[in-house]
């Protein structure tokens, strides 16, 4: 793209903007919007064309530590409120997230490059995590304990673990934060942000919301910048008395062992290499469509992707030709673009991975079916491809993919299946497709991931305990489980003699 058609392609999307306030480019600390005492900054791009979209303040160590001091400052006046106070902000900001949708998805397309229908819908359901903990801060009661000591009354409540750590991918730039940080609130905790330097506008326009909503100063901060530097900082202050990360295992694995020395509560929400399993008693057209959706969703860039696919022989060549039909139909473009299906890849580096998993399969013996290249619309836009006959050794096999590539094999016997499903370090989700009840329950019980999706993939939201099992992560973030990790059991026994 020409440089001078890429500046108007950018100037006209912010020009699409109605509340340009939303679009920050400073942190956000103590209440206050706040550059780097070094003054400088870091470019972010937009992927569908290269383009620097904004500049965004750098902060260093000493300024972590003072995002964390405004934290610590803001927690007792913050966890003294009244549970029905705190819901009553949470709800005001839930609301003004609504109401700003159309330009938060804006905003997310523009640094994320997913399409924007996806962005919307990422809206919506970063939303309906505070909506949802608007009113679970009303439910942290406290219980009785039938007494085993005589004259004795004995009472278990939840209080507010302290500051709070939260760490955010790039994929989900919004909604990662906010089923993290409304969670954490609504517990009473106040916390230090530090979101993906590839896509920190979103988590910045939640915070102006934020802001206007109600939320006290230093109840909530957003700290950008280099990721080691900060997240470092994070990890080693014993005043952090939780850190709930999403990322990758590897990374993850790092930040433990950071937080080991501060026995930090951890929550973690780490890589996945979901299976999805067809069976021949399947309808072929609904399994090619939640393979199509379970793939391709977000350009592949999601943990829940389904990396695998297993299909039984008996309707494997119908499967893989459907499959292959519907992956060519998949329109690939810039997220503004009305009617994409996939956007570009976030860098280079995961163009490099898809590249080489795809070399590696064929290598192996895999046929590409479909794609297989990367496309001439920009530097980022990978084909969406599907490869079959996939050996079990093969890269694409034992890896996260994080692209638009998806990988068939065959199998016989659902024993057989069973045991390379859970064959991995991975147990995020499963995905089974299958009209035997039968076989839904012994899958269910059988397949090691901590949630099993039957016939369908859109499994998560708000109520439910999102999470894994093995390298995939710990702990559960959603549902009334997810407020857990930010409280702290206390055990009061009072004589009543």
């Amino acid at each position: 793209m020409p440089a001078q058609f890429a500046r108007a392609h950018r100037q006209d999307a912010l020009d699409r903007l109605a509340d340009r306030r939303l679009l920050r480019e400073l942190a956000y600390v103590d209440g206050h919007w706040t550059a780097a005492e070094t003054g400088q900054t870091f470019e972010v791009r937009n992927p569908s064309n290269g383009e620097t979209f904004a500049w965004v303040a750098s902060l260093d160590a000493v300024q972590t530590s003072q995002a964390i001091d405004a934290a610590a400052r803001a927690l007792p006046a913050w966890r003294l409120l009244l549970p029905q106070q705190r819901s009553a902000i949470l709800r005001k900001w839930f609301e003004l997230i609504i109401a700003a949708k159309e330009d938060l998805a804006l905003i997310m397309t523009l640094e994320q490059g997913k399409p924007l229908a996806e962005s919307l819908g990422e809206i919506d359901y970063a939303a309906s995590f505070i909506e949802w903990y608007a009113e679970e801060a009303k439910r942290l009661n406290a219980e009785s304990v039938t007494s085993h000591l005589p004259n004795a009354e004995m009472i278990v409540r939840r209080e507010a673990l302290g500051v709070v750590g939260v760490v955010t991918p790039w994929n989900f730039p919004s909604a990662m934060l906010t089923r993290k940080a409304a969670a954490a609130l609504a517990a009473g905790c106040t916390i230090v942000v530090h979101p993906s330097s590839e896509t920190p506008l979103s988590a910045l326009a939640l915070a102006e919301l934020g802001e206007r909503a109600g939320l006290p100063a230093g109840v909530f901060n957003i700290v950008t910048g280099n990721a080691a530097t900060i997240v470092g900082r994070l990890c080693e202050d014993a005043r952090v008395r939780a850190l709930s990360f999403t990322g990758s295992t590897e990374i993850g694995r790092l930040i433990a062992a950071q937080c080991a020395p501060t026995m930090k509560r951890l929550v973690m929400e780490l890589g996945g290499h979901a299976p999805l399993i067809v069976f021949d008693d399947a309808d072929l057209d609904r399994a090619v469509k939640i393979a199509i959706d379970g793939k391709f969703a977000t350009s592949g860039q999601d943990c829940l992707a389904a990396n695998r696919i297993y299909v039984q022989r008996s309707i494997y060549d119908a499967f893989c030709a459907k499959f292959a039909e519907r992956i060519a139909t998949l329109k690939v473009g810039d997220g503004l673009t009305d009617g994409v299906d996939i956007g570009p890849l976030m860098h280079e580096r995961a163009i490099a991975k898809v590249e080489e998993q795809v070399a590696d399969a064929i290598k192996r013996g895999a046929r590409c079916l479909t794609g297989g290249k990367r496309l001439e619309a920009g530097a980022l836009f990978y084909q969406p491809t599907l490869l079959a006959d996939l050996t079990d050794n093969a890269l694409i096999m034992r890896e996260e993919t994080f692209g638009p590539v998806a990988a068939v094999t065959p199998f016989d016997t659902e024993d057989e299946v069973i045991a390379r499903a859970n064959d991995t370090e991975y147990g995020l989700v499963a995905y089974v497709v299958t009209e035997n009840s039968a076989r839904q329950l012994r899958l269910g019980r059988a397949l090691e991931y901590g949630m099993v999706a039957i016939n369908r993939v859109k499994i998560t939201g708000a109520p439910i305990p999102f999470g894994g099992v093995k390298q995939s992560g710990l702990g559960r973030e959603g549902s009334r489980h997810g407020l857990e990790a930010f409280t702290e059991l206390k055990y009061l026994c009072l004589d009543a003699a």
